[in-house]
């Protein structure tokens, strides 16, 4: 039986979309900071993709069964999906404490794999829970609203990144050591990480399930517990097998799409040291005041696109985004003054946005309420597949035909983006005799 969900005021789709400023301000510290701080600690370019695995296995592993998982649960107290984001948050909050006092590489990596978990548990029953949340009419609203937290929790931990080097910074970088100016963005991340989820956790009530929903927890509860454990992965292998023909065509945009993000990365920091002449430190700065920008945009024009994507479509918005951002990928190794490189970030921000909103709010048309938490832990399975790939064959591409040259491996993701853009074209949402071109 479908529920009925009663429109949400702004400020109540705002409320319930705040944790995923803490989230990504994680995410943005891994995507700005953890590298760096790799390297500061005496890891080798070539193995920056592996040393970059856990995110993608742990996605791959920690997300779709958490989401089959949340959608057999319900507690009249905590809800169906809140327990798993709680516990997500705070297992994040301890390691983001604790990573700027790693004492050697391999206690850095140990801590990675950690806070992945955290991160990825927090994550998957997020977007489930807002569209849980959400009647069809408000999820482009819903989702281009955590878009809006997504960039904007990236871009606090970017900017504090430059600001706190521009601060503290400075002298001679001690092989081995991470510098002390960077110990103050993971320890504000470390306070996000937990407040902002508590603030969501307070603020919004989740819809109690259905009739027949309960009936069906409550039959799943009297299960025996190896049954209950085999039923996660039981229904991930259903729903797969059922999936709309929509998100296969998703996966092969995504493949493209993800496999860049990582590059872009990973490698955004050593180009820096390449074409600006910087130590790490600064080319760690510079990336953080790249993603500032793009983050910047992303938080400007994410509600814009929602009208757009009304008037236009779907996915002509996302596959001209994706297109942008293939332009700004082959644009930045090729400028060398510090503020005329952030120029292509614009095109970048708007394709961010467009990736951490648009397909979200296709894919919550199509599935059925009743999978959508297995059905988003899939949809980052897609995301994750990607960069897992990366991490295992782009090290020996980098080194092997991209000459280890950190430009070229701005123009190999640039030549993913146009590829991804020419794929998103054959996306279609097909809703209730509708089509969405």
């Amino acid at each position: 039986m479908k529920i009925n969900k009663p429109k949400l005021s702004f400020w109540q789709i705002w409320n319930m979309n705040v944790g995923f400023l803490g989230i990504q301000y994680s995410f943005g510290l891994q995507q700005s900071a953890i590298n760096p701080i790799f390297l500061f600690l005496g890891a080798a370019e070539e193995i920056l993709p592996i040393l970059n695995i856990a995110g993608p296995i742990t996605g791959l592993i920690v997300q779709p069964i958490i989401g089959a998982v949340s959608d057999k649960t319900w507690s009249p107290r905590w809800g169906r999906r809140k327990p798993f984001f709680l516990i997500g948050a705070i297992l994040g909050s301890l390691c983001l404490f604790a990573f700027p006092l790693s004492p050697a590489l391999w206690f850095a990596v140990g801590l990675l794999w950690i806070l992945d978990v955290g991160n990825n548990m927090a994550m998957e029953p997020y977007r489930a829970f807002v569209g849980d949340k959400l009647p069809d009419s408000q999820l482009s609203i819903g989702y281009q609203m955590q878009s809006l937290f997504v960039g904007a929790g990236i871009l606090l931990a970017n900017a504090s990144i430059f600001l706190f080097q521009d601060w503290f910074g400075g002298g001679e970088e001690v092989a081995g050591q991470i510098p002390k100016w960077l110990y103050y963005s993971f320890f504000i991340g470390s306070f996000l990480s937990i407040t902002t989820i508590l603030w969501s956790v307070f603020k919004t009530p989740e819809i109690p399930p259905s009739d027949e929903e309960l009936a069906e927890i409550n039959r799943h509860k009297t299960l025996p517990f190896i049954e209950r454990f085999k039923l996660p992965f039981i229904e991930i292998k259903h729903a797969v097998k059922d999936m709309p023909k929509f998100m296969w065509k998703l996966s092969a945009v995504y493949l493209f799409q993800w496999y860049a993000l990582f590059v872009y990365w990973q490698f955004i920091t050593p180009l820096f040291r390449t074409t600006m002449g910087y130590d790490t430190s600064q080319a760690a700065a510079q990336a953080a005041k790249m993603s500032t920008t793009y983050n910047i945009v992303t938080a400007v024009v994410a509600l814009i696109l929602v009208p757009l994507t009304i008037r236009f479509g779907g996915k002509k918005i996302y596959a001209l985004s994706l297109f942008g951002t293939a332009l700004a990928l082959f644009a930045i190794p090729n400028i060398t003054d510090p503020v005329y490189v952030l120029f292509p970030m614009v095109l970048f921000g708007i394709g961010w946005a467009a990736m951490m909103g648009i397909p979200y709010s296709m894919v919550s048309k199509i599935v059925p309420q009743e999978r959508r938490g297995v059905y988003m832990g899939i949809l980052n399975m897609m995301i994750v597949i990607p960069m897992g790939i990366q991490t295992l064959t782009f090290g020996p591409i980098f080194k092997n035909i991209l000459g280890g040259n950190a430009a070229n491996a701005m123009l190999f993701a640039g030549t993913c983006f146009v590829i991804a853009s020419i794929l998103a074209m054959r996306l279609n949402v097909k809703k209730e005799n509708s089509t969405e071109s």
